[in-house]
């Protein structure tokens, strides 16, 4: 089990919303998908591009690369666009209003 590091409060990332944020060095994408919370590494592997900007469609539980619609599952990062390639998912654990992420 890795370490459990505190990145935001519950209030910090409304239902609907990401908020990206930096932890140990890596940038990462934490979302808000009708009240329960995942974590992908920010950086689409296409291009590049900032997940945490995209566009989560909630009932398949994906985020949708805002540059040029690369598509990853907020459970496992896999993306069907290059099988077998997957950004990193983090574990995420909600203490009473403290988000945190195991890194």
């Amino acid at each position: 089990m890795g370490e459990l590091v505190k990145v935001a409060s519950i209030t910090d990332i409304p239902v609907g919303t990401a908020k990206i944020i930096e932890a140990k060095g890596e940038p990462i994408a934490v979302f808000n998908v009708n009240g329960k919370f995942y974590a992908t590494h920010n950086t689409c592997l296409h291009r590049g591009g900032p997940l945490g900007e995209g566009f989560v469609n909630d009932s398949e539980l994906t985020v949708e690369c805002p540059w040029h619609g690369w598509v990853y599952s907020l459970e496992s990062g896999e993306t069907a666009f290059d099988p077998g390639k997957k950004v990193k998912t983090y574990a995420v654990k909600v203490e009473g209003t403290d988000v945190f992420l195991e890194l």
